[in-house]
């Protein structure tokens, strides 16, 4: 075979791997944005549409009634602003933490750094449970109060790790030993040269802390009883409990009625709580696979 045919034998295969290639990820994308989409367009149609499947691409029977009962609820945006105010200073906590406990272990001049790192991998396979949990905080006397939705879960081992292999691979012992030359101090050299050379990984810690807490669910059940302090996601778990019809109560035009205000509010109610976790994304996207991928493999 010529050299020619050879080399239009290799383009033909390029070729037909990206189409394939190409092909499989659309379906791929399309797979995972439609439930996404379909989500967004019921919010915006009639719930009898929704309920008899007649949406498909497009809303039918434009309504925004459903947002208009979710922002006049005064209990949903007390729980946004509880929910935010968990978010900002728990991701705030988990980052100080996360971020000085990984540079720390980095470093190979820390005492007892195996042992330190035996124990925190051990709490990674063995914990103590919800109701030893549980009683910790009640010793501590944070049941019912804000800072028992952000400090039990300060710090998680995993992101731990993934500190410690970044700052290990990314950060020079060279940088540290010429720092020190010139009178550098080891908190100043952290925050005045490590962390401006860590955001990739800052902003991929921000990202997975962050989903974290606004997605909170079990934590402020166990621990919160004051309703004024609920984050978001309980307090739309209690009003679709709420809404749900009662077959012993109702009559059947009234469950009718009832089920279909529930799903008219359901799919609103979907897209109120991950709206904030949407539009944040974008915004570390850029970072996101270059922290994941540089602080999961050990320099």
């Amino acid at each position: 075979m010529s050299k020619k045919a050879q080399n239009k034998k290799i383009k033909v295969g390029n070729m037909t791997f990206d189409v394939v290639n190409t092909t499989i990820l659309v379906i791929v994308l399309l797979i995972v944005l439609y439930p996404l989409y379909y989500v967004l367009i019921a919010s915006f149609s009639n719930p009898d549409l929704v309920l008899t499947g007649k949406i498909f691409l497009l809303p039918k029977g434009f309504q925004t009634e459903s947002y208009e009962r979710v922002f006049s609820n005064p209990e949903i945006m007390q729980g946004y602003l509880n929910s935010i105010l968990y978010t900002l200073v728990g991701t705030c906590i988990n980052l100080a933490v996360t971020l000085s406990g990984g540079y720390a272990l980095s470093r190979r001049d820390l005492r007892g750094r195996k042992g330190f790192m035996i124990f925190f991998t051990f709490t990674m396979f063995f914990g103590g449970g919800t109701v030893p949990t549980y009683m910790l905080v009640r010793k501590l006397h944070l049941l019912n109060t804000f800072w028992a939705m952000v400090i039990p879960n300060a710090m998680s081992v995993w992101n731990l790790i993934l500190c410690r292999n970044f700052f290990e691979g990314n950060i020079p012992s060279e940088l540290l030993e010429v720092a020190q030359i010139d009178g550098c101090r080891n908190g100043y050299f952290f925050y005045r040269i490590v962390l401006p050379l860590s955001k990739a990984l800052i902003a991929v810690m921000v990202l997975f802390y962050a989903v974290g807490h606004w997605n909170s669910y079990m934590q402020p059940l166990l621990y919160l009883s004051d309703r004024t302090k609920y984050p978001l996601q309980l307090v739309l778990k209690n009003i679709l409990i709420s809404s749900q019809p009662d077959a012993s109560l109702a009559g059947m035009n009234d469950r009718a009625e009832m089920y279909k205000q529930t799903e008219m509010l359901k799919y609103a109610l979907v897209v109120v709580s991950s709206a904030p976790m949407i539009v944040l994304y974008p915004f570390v996207q850029k970072y996101f696979v270059q922290g994941v991928m540089v602080g999961s493999v050990k320099g």
